[in-house]
């Protein structure tokens, strides 16, 4: 299991006109090759009248899988390119189809790299790189008397907390990163005295894009 990668945040789309040809960019979130394919599909579904729809993905903790496909054009001009944007970007678990309608203008073959390598960067740009972080959530019980000044240094060091509960106690929901969780309790200890408890939720992985976290 990673404890945090890069891949895109959502579906995004964008699309460019390269000498009279209209590039579209796709690109999505996958987690397993069904999910990948279904994608794909989808995509060509919605524009079966195209003339190309190129593909690449990557898959896997060690970037295991890696498909792509040229749909047609010469090789090495539309997949490899595609794919070779997703690992330039260091993304994992992300799926990319550029859909190509011929403007009846020939590109070469350096014409066609740049023109699908710029449509792959769209997409992915259009679906927001993020860094993908696994979090434990964490419940610490507290007295009210302590509330201030632990929700105050929670904060302080930039900590999420995700809810409140008032209780006869008070139980602060805290993300932690997972790789810190241990840090966390000590932490908590000697911030409270030994006056807390602190129990383990579920897992959750948040996505962080320019210092802000998204779920």
């Amino acid at each position: 299991m990673l404890y945090n990668y890069r891949t895109v945040y959502e579906y995004g789309c964008q699309e460019i006109e390269i000498k009279r040809s209209k590039f579209i960019g796709h690109a999505k979130p996958v987690m397993s090759e069904e999910e990948a394919i279904d994608f794909i599909q989808s995509i060509k579904e919605k524009h079966k009248n195209a003339t190309h729809n190129v593909y690449a993905y990557i898959l896997g903790d060690r970037d295991e899988i890696q498909r792509y496909s040229d749909d047609g054009e010469p090789s090495g001009t539309a997949g490899v390119p595609v794919l070779n944007v997703i690992k330039s970007e260091g993304l994992k678990n992300t799926a990319v189809v550029v859909t190509r309608y011929f403007g009846g203008i020939l590109l070469g073959a350096s014409g066609l790299i740049r023109a699908y390598v710029k449509g792959a960067k769209l997409g992915i740009e259009a679906a927001k790189i993020v860094e993908k972080i696994l979090f434990k959530s964490l419940y610490v019980t507290i007295d009210y008397t302590i509330l201030g000044t632990v929700q105050n240094d929670l904060l302080k060091n930039n900590f999420i907390i995700k809810n409140i509960d008032y209780t006869d106690k008070v139980i602060l929901n805290v993300y932690v990163p997972f790789v810190d969780k241990e840090k966390f309790v000590k932490y908590i200890v000697d911030l409270t005295n030994s006056r807390s408890v602190v129990k383990e939720g579920g897992d959750i992985y948040l996505y962080k894009k320019d210092d802000k976290y998204l779920e």
